[in-house]
């Protein structure tokens, strides 16, 4: 149910208007596609707005970027390729690159939020650097 307090759509909207822009961006990095991104954004973005009450309290941002990837790591196989730096990643190398090294979230916390183990993070992380530094040096 969509909360319908005072005040709470104006709440909403500043918080868009604050983190959309580098929420829009993550989107971007992690599909390689614009229309794609804006897609998984506004699916989050609904999810965030449904449960505004609960989440305005806490960290809303947290929660949105954990949305959108959690819609990202369900459709990542559409999203093979695309154009862009990361295009040669594989959809979960992308994910946890742009989760660690991108969003700067902790190696536990994206494995907790990926239901991974820390190592195969780890690992994920390690080989997609590797990846881009050998486009690098080619």
């Amino acid at each position: 149910m969509v909360d319908q307090q005072p005040g709470s759509y104006a709440e909403f909207e500043a918080f868009v208007a604050g983190a959309a822009g580098r929420l829009l961006h993550v989107a971007v990095l992690l599909t390689g596609e614009p229309e794609a991104a804006r897609r998984l954004l506004a699916g989050a973005l609904a999810l965030t707005y449904a449960n505004w009450r609960r989440l305005r309290a806490d960290d809303p941002y947290d929660y949105t970027r954990q949305e959108l990837c959690t819609a990202f790591a369900r459709t990542g196989w559409r999203h093979h390729g695309g154009a862009g730096v990361l295009a040669r990643l594989s959809p979960p190398e992308r994910l946890v690159l742009v989760l660690r090294l991108y969003e700067g979230v902790a190696e536990e916390v994206t494995a907790a939020q990926l239901g991974m183990p820390v190592e195969r993070v780890r690992v994920l992380c390690n080989r997609a650097v590797a990846a881009l530094r050998s486009r690098e040096a080619a």
